[in-house]
C-alpha cells in the first residue's frame, strides 16, 4: 500500500506530461497548415510569423490553431530592428547578447504609435529574419 502511494504522484506527472506533449504536438500541426500559404514562416512557442509577397501575418500559436491573427504590410514599414528588453541591437557588430529576458522583431510603422513588435525567443533566428526583412524593404523602397 505504501508504495502504491508512493508511485502515485509519479503516474499522475506521466500523466500530465503526456497531455502536454500531446498539446504541443497540436500546435505544431496547426501551425503547418497555417503555414503552407506563405514564402517563409517561423513557429516558436511565443509567436508564428508568415511573409508572403509584401505581406507579413503573425499569431500566437495554440493547440486549437492560431490565434490573434494580425496582418500589415512592408510597403507601410520604415524600419525593422531587433529589441532585446527594451534595447534596440546593432546587428552588424559581432557583440551581440547571446540571450535576453525578452526578445522582439519590431517593425516601426509609417503611422505614428502602430508599431508591432513579434516576440522571439532566439536571438539569431531573430537576426536571420531582420536581416531578410531589411534586404525586402530595400528592394521595395529602391
Amino acid at each position: 500500500m505504501e508504495h502504491g502511494l508512493l508511485w502515485f504522484p509519479l503516474l499522475a506527472i506521466f500523466i500530465w506530461l503526456f497531455w502536454q506533449g500531446g498539446r504541443e504536438y497540436q500546435k505544431v500541426e496547426a501551425y503547418h497548415l497555417w503555414a503552407e500559404k506563405f514564402d517563409r514562416a517561423k513557429y516558436d512557442i511565443l509567436a508564428v510569423i508568415g511573409q508572403k509577397d509584401n505581406n507579413i501575418t503573425w499569431g500566437k500559436p495554440t493547440h486549437k490553431g492560431i490565434a490573434n491573427v494580425q496582418t500589415f504590410s512592408l510597403l507601410d514599414v520604415k524600419k525593422v530592428a531587433i529589441l532585446v528588453g527594451t534595447k534596440e541591437i546593432n546587428i552588424d557588430v559581432d557583440d551581440i547578447p547571446i540571450n535576453g529576458n525578452t526578445i522582439s522583431l519590431k517593425f516601426f510603422i509609417i503611422e505614428p504609435n502602430n508599431d508591432i513588435q513579434i516576440p522571439f525567443t532566439e536571438i539569431p533566428l531573430a537576426i536571420s529574419w531582420c536581416k531578410f526583412l531589411r534586404n525586402e524593404l530595400q528592394h521595395i523602397q529602391s
